[in-house]
């Protein structure tokens, strides 16, 4: 009896076990698996129901990958949006599938993370028909990976891939033509010129005193002012107010605006921009700075809105971070880019950064040449610096070519230190300025990696615009140096450097973050 009760009790648990890996006979959900978390038995099934044969389990399980229905070909379209890597897409873009046994309405899956693997919670778009066959639009949390279709009761074809999901648009049509903007060459006689004063609060800078500010501006041969006007997209600062504009004016001064930007709401920034120039400023310039990086879509619609209102040669300059390689997803490129500001005011504080003005003159420079912008150096009167090395900023300006440079801040520079602005310079023999540009290459990711790629794609449209320098990045590069007679290092140096800027940067319609290598 103990021998017959102990096989009874082994069946009715195989019985069970086996009922539970039955496949079941649920709908799909819209994801095209079956839904999961369940313990119910198909319908008709009970406790009592004799196992299933091992052969019809195994015949069930691999019953769920289809072979009657398979993808043999994906490609990016229209090409106008695509890079020649025809697996290459954005995220919203069209893939063109062809294959056996694809139908309209049927379900294609992406992976949820980089190379993840299909499961019932993977980003999904279905099947359409086109004039060109079966197509579907990438869904917007789509990773690259492998793809698969998901058919009715868990069923799946096998995987085709890798796809590469990229977010940004990929070649997009160039924009509509606009006028050019003046080159760093063209920037004479600008509110940028000679040097300047910033003023954060003017309640707080010579208590507002405009007389009292106009007397202390000539006596250190300040000839601009930038007066804080709004600080992000809806606070606009009285301060800055047609009356003062006209006031320093009249007592000789320029007088430019500045506004901090934060790039979550761009087009209201772009709006108090406009507001400070309607409001009679010589100059507008943007303090865009760590809010700003990873907001390439942001800093793009801030750059167009604005200067849809501005024009395209109003002077609009950029000051935030002079180390680029500090700050690889900070959009460098959009800011200093076509349409963008034509004059590059770094914020060159050597105190804050804890190295000497030789050090943040040279690499500031280097890492800024590659904008293709003049440079106005941005020094600081905080912090106690001494007067020699405020003497030795304005010297090394001179040294490195620099038209006009400026201090931060007026309320906060003593007594002593404002007959340091003023103080007669000689030529430095110590200095030699370094002429070097940024050097990359193979491993490299940020902002410069994909300015330098959006001009190699102007002579080899194959390259993508990704800001990772990859073997193909540095195939492509090398190619392009032998074309110029320059080693084909497939590295950038300075001459690699000036042919590649000698190019026009492809056009990039940036609809979030940036480029996946920011």
């Amino acid at each position: 009896m103990f021998s017959l009760a102990a096989v009874a009790s082994a069946l009715l648990c195989c019985s069970i076990g086996l009922i539970g890996l039955t496949p079941r006979a649920d709908a799909a959900n819209p994801g095209g698996t079956a839904p999961t978390g369940s313990t119910k038995a198909p319908a008709g099934a009970t406790g009592k129901t004799a196992p299933p044969k091992k052969t019809a389990s195994k015949q069930a399980s691999t019953s769920l990958h289809v072979l009657t229905v398979r993808i043999t070909s994906v490609s990016c379209m229209p090409t106008a949006r695509c890079n020649t890597n025809a697996h290459e897409v954005s995220t919203h873009g069209t893939l063109l599938l062809k294959g056996k046994g694809l139908t309209p309405g049927m379900t294609v899956a992406f992976p949820h993370t980089p190379g993840g693997r299909i499961g019932p919670s993977s980003p999904y778009s279905h099947l359409r028909n086109s004039t060109l066959g079966l197509i579907l639009t990438v869904p917007s949390k789509a990773h690259s990976g492998h793809i698969m279709v998901l058919l009715s009761h868990g069923r799946h074809t096998s995987s085709y891939g890798p796809i590469t999901v990229v977010r940004y648009a990929l070649h997009p049509p160039p924009p509509p033509a606009l006028p050019t903007v003046p080159t760093a060459t063209a920037a004479s006689g600008t509110a940028f010129e000679g040097q300047g004063m910033w003023i954060w609060y003017l309640s707080a800078s010579d208590g507002g005193n405009l007389a009292s500010i106009v007397a202390q501006a000539h006596a250190a041969d300040v000839t601009t002012v930038f007066v804080k006007s709004s600080d992000g997209s809806s606070n606009y600062w009285s301060q800055f107010s047609p009356q003062l504009v006209a006031e320093l004016h009249a007592n000789g001064l320029k007088v430019c605006a500045w506004q901090f930007v934060y790039g979550t709401n761009p087009a209201g920034e772009a709006n108090l921009g406009a507001e400070a120039v309607a409001n009679g400023a010589d100059c507008l310039v943007i303090d865009a700075e760590g809010e700003y990086e990873g907001r390439y879509g942001s800093a793009q619609t801030y750059i167009a809105d604005l200067r849809a209102r501005i024009g395209v040669t109003y002077p609009l300059g950029l000051a935030s971070f002079p180390y680029v390689y500090d700050h690889p997803s900070f959009p460098y490129s959009v800011f200093l880019g076509p349409n963008g500001a034509q004059f590059n005011a770094p914020q060159m504080y050597w105190k804050d950064i804890g190295n000497s003005v030789d050090t943040a003159y040279a690499n500031t420079y280097i890492s800024n040449r590659v904008y293709g912008r003049a440079i106005y150096p941005l020094g600081q009167t905080y912090s106690h610096p001494s007067n020699e090395e405020l003497v030795r900023f304005r010297e090394e300006a001179i040294d490195y070519g620099a038209t006009g440079i400026s201090w931060w801040d007026w309320q906060e520079t003593p007594a002593s230190e404002w007959t340091a602005l003023a103080e007669p310079l000689v030529p430095l023999s110590s200095v030699i300025p370094n002429p070097g540009y940024t050097e990359l290459e193979q491993g490299n990711k940020g902002d410069p990696v994909l300015w330098m790629q959006e001009h190699l794609a102007s002579a080899i449209p194959s390259q993508a615009t990704t800001g990772i320098f990859d073997a193909t990045t540095a195939a492509n590069l090398a190619a392009f140096q032998s074309a110029h007679g320059i080693a084909p290092t497939g590295k950038t140096e300075a001459a690699s450097w000036q042919a590649l800027l000698a190019l026009p940067p492809v056009a990039v319609n940036w609809t979030g973050g940036g480029p996946s290598g920011g």
